[in-house]
């Protein structure tokens, strides 16, 4: 999130527009409330007044849409009893949503509110940005889990928006979605 050109294991960092500012945002606000327990308002409070747009610890935080961040952290936050258990269905029958870790799960919980809400963004912009949220932050199986399960509640939320699934099982990954929607969201625009 900060502002700065750098290099993360390798891989070539690209800037954040404001929106993906916002979904990192809130990314990092859920998983405060998550563990902290702190309120939806305190959150909130917190990260428009001394996070989103601004200096922290010597890093300049990128500027975010800050109504896009609220609509996010408020709409995971309301409809969390609809969104967990939707998710629970994409994973692994031995992975429940509660043994996953709390950084995850808000990543999980974002991007599945915006596949189920905001129809305004594509569903593959939507599973890029979360893939890039979560390479941000692992480097291992987490970026291909996000990837598969948002797959795989855009293709039941959103069908007609992707393309059909391989009739093969070759293709998928462990939790039964495709591994390479993102190639398919180099040009986006959200």
């Amino acid at each position: 999130m900060a502002d700065r050109a750098d290099n993360a294991g390798g891989r070539e960092v690209k800037p954040a527009n404001k929106r993906g500012t916002a979904r990192l945002g809130a990314v990092q606000a859920l998983y405060q409330m998550d563990i902290g327990g702190a309120s939806l308002t305190d959150v909130i409070n917190e990260f428009t007044a001394f996070r989103l747009g601004k200096e922290v610890d010597g890093a300049q935080y990128l500027d975010a849409d800050e109504h896009y961040f609220k609509s996010v952290v408020k709409g995971v936050v309301d409809e969390q009893r609809v969104i967990d258990p939707f998710i629970h269905t994409a994973l692994a029958e031995d992975w429940p949503l509660k043994r996953i870790d709390s950084l995850l799960r808000a990543i999980l919980r974002a991007g599945s509110f915006e596949l189920l809400r905001r129809r305004d963004v594509p569903a593959k912009v939507i599973i890029s940005e979360y893939i890039d949220i979560a390479k941000a932050f692992y480097t291992d199986d987490e970026p291909p889990l996000v990837n598969g399960v948002l797959d795989r509640l855009a293709h039941e939320l959103r069908s007609a928006e992707l393309p059909p699934r391989p009739a093969s099982n070759e293709d998928e990954d462990e939790t039964g979605g495709t591994a390479d929607i993102a190639d398919d969201t180099a040009g986006k625009t959200d």
